[in-house]
């Protein structure tokens, strides 16, 4: 699902290119949201909990273990403290690697997924999920050689 998703991505480029400037994020539609091993995109009217998210040149997150109730709607606020482009990409870590491995080959690929936060140096990011699914999950930043250098974090999904 993910590998074709992307496949279109490169095929249909939507509203960011990693390395470009603005970053226009989609309006929350219901009717689009798709669900995901890992959850759903979330209603911004629906937030039970905002986490903030910093992360940096150091190529890590902080925080990096975050625990979350299944069924919870969580805005992240990620902010890059850094001087290059940064993301956090909510995924399992079959997903994230294939991802990754895709970022590698295409590193200008473009795409805009409700589970992506792009984050210029200096700036934050909202970035909107319910977590309606249980499990173990990750959240990465797979601008090429960043999850490579350890860039990535855990979310943990438990019930209520």
């Amino acid at each position: 699902m993910l590998a074709a998703s992307l496949a279109l991505s490169l095929v249909a480029p939507l509203a960011h290119a990693h390395g470009s400037g603005h970053h226009a994020r989609k309006a929350f539609d219901p009717a689009t949201a798709e669900q995901t091993p890992f959850g759903i995109a979330g209603d911004p009217a629906k937030v039970t909990r905002t986490i903030k998210i910093s992360m940096g040149d150091d190529m890590r997150f902080a925080p990096d273990k975050i625990k979350i109730r299944r069924g919870e709607t969580v805005r992240f606020i990620v902010t890059n403290k850094g001087q290059m482009l940064h993301e956090m990409v909510i995924g399992t870590p079959e997903e994230l690697q294939e991802h990754a491995a895709l970022m590698k080959k295409f590193p200008e690929m473009e795409h805009d997924e409700p589970h992506m936060a792009h984050v210029k140096a200096g700036t934050s990011e909202e970035l909107v999920w319910n977590f309606n699914k249980p499990g173990q999950f990750q959240f990465a930043c797979l601008v090429p050689g960043h999850f490579e250098a350890g860039m990535s974090g855990t979310i943990s999904v438990i019930e209520r």
